[in-house]
């Protein structure tokens, strides 16, 4: 029977010889990953039954969304999650390193043709290196920490077929939101995605990541690219186990299969509070002054990211009425984006850079809005009171986007600067 990507690994999980959509199966997980403020739920309910996790060098643990804690609350949350990792000799903790979803590909835990599990809906981001990659409830954490195992319902497979060069200036995240602008941000409930076509074998790595990231803004179960050359390359000297990439089959049976040309493709904006069709615009059709802009976040703060952003602002200004916050996605991008007088850049700019982490995205810290403020971020989201007061506006663009309206001082098209 010929399956899809998604369908093969998670055969080849459960000891199956074949899997349909709608099928239960239950299977084994390579990598189970948490972070500081969801991790805490799971460690206590896991605490509470007593013993070790199934393997602690199969569990990855973060602190990036608190890093660092700026009140009482999150150092105490940080103080359980580095208890839970001694006692149970977890070694994979990465505090203060930046951003998991990046760390993982890093620290090479994202390998093709496995089975990844997190306690944050964007570990669908894995799938960018052909692994099936899917967020999980801090009660399913529990589980897995404790059987190496889960239950899962095969989905039914999206495929998005991409043709076309993007213009100069045009992103993975503006092709990410024309795909949303062809099936809401609820057509892949419960789905997976698999991206494929010219547009994605010439796209980056970086850029590929965003895709997967943000898959699960379409309601999918988890978005996934067939490993390529340029996959293998990237993961050649992180990865120190032995793997085989799964592909699909070429006969298929796909739920719909979508086929999008990029070629004349605008700037898109997601305007507030959603990511719903009449919210994604062409950045020409939306006006509007700005408060702050977000240049980061696991869609955003990537060293692809922090260079387009550098290209724009080069021997430019941040708008005086704006507050620029840069927040690279990793310690290793930092380093980078710092040895090639990008940070040096945005700081003489006028630009506020901040550490490595999820920083303003998540609203604990970092960048918090104001009533009636409004922000233009590269994060994924847009949700009302996710940088902070409920009565702010949030806008989601790509870094060219943001980057071309922290100059302006309000909502503009970076094609202009390229």
């Amino acid at each position: 029977m010929a399956m899809t990507l998604t369908e093969n690994i998670l055969s080849k999980a459960s000891g199956k010889s074949s899997v349909s959509p709608g099928d239960i199966v239950e299977a084994k997980i390579d990598i189970a990953l948490t972070h500081e403020t969801l991790g805490p739920i799971a460690f206590q309910e896991f605490e509470k039954i007593g013993g070790k996790v199934w393997d602690p060098d199969r569990i990855t643990v973060f602190a990036d969304h608190l890093a660092p804690p700026a009140n009482m609350q999150q150092g105490e949350l940080l103080k359980v999650t580095s208890q839970f990792v001694k006692d149970q000799g977890i070694s994979h903790f990465y505090p203060y390193e930046g951003v998991e979803h990046q760390l993982m590909a890093e620290k090479g835990f994202d390998v093709p043709g496995t089975v990844i599990v997190g306690t944050d809906s964007h570990t669908v981001t894995s799938g960018a290196f052909g692994a099936f990659a899917t967020g999980i409830g801090s009660s399913e954490m529990v589980s897995v920490f404790l059987t190496g195992s889960l239950w899962f319902r095969i989905p039914e497979t999206i495929k998005f077929h991409i043709s076309g060069k993007l213009r100069d200036g045009v992103m993975s995240k503006d092709v990410l939101l024309r795909l949303i602008q062809e099936i809401g941000p609820d057509g892949a409930t419960y789905k997976a995605i698999e991206y494929d076509g010219p547009t994605i074998s010439q796209m980056s790595i970086d850029g590929r990541m965003v895709l997967s990231n943000m898959s699960v803004e379409m309601g999918a179960k988890n978005g996934i690219i067939e490993p390529d050359a340029k996959t293998l390359q990237y993961l050649k000297t992180r990865v120190k186990r032995k793997f085989k990439t799964v592909k699909a089959d070429a006969k298929a049976n796909y739920r719909d299969v979508y086929d999008i040309e990029v070629s004349k493709l605008d700037p898109l904006i997601a305007c507030p509070h959603t990511l719903e069709k009449q919210n994604l615009k062409s950045v020409r059709e939306v006006d509007g002054k700005i408060d702050q802009a977000f240049l980061g976040s696991c869609t955003g703060g990537r060293l692809e990211d922090i260079r387009m952003g550098a290209r724009i602002m080069k021997r430019r200004k941040v708008h005086p009425d704006v507050r620029m916050i840069v927040t690279p996605a990793s310690r290793e991008i930092y380093l980078n984006a710092l040895k090639e007088g990008l940070i040096e850049l945005f700081a003489k700019a006028g630009a506020i850079v901040c550490n490595p982490g999820c920083g303003p995205c998540v609203g604990y810290h970092q960048g918090i809005l104001g009533k009636d403020q409004v922000c233009i971020s590269s994060q994924n989201r847009n949700f009302r009171g996710r940088m902070g007061n409920p009565d702010s506006e949030i806008y989601v663009a790509s870094p060219a986007t943001v980057t071309a309206s922290a100059i302006e001082g309000k909502i503009a098209d970076p094609l202009k600067y390229l």
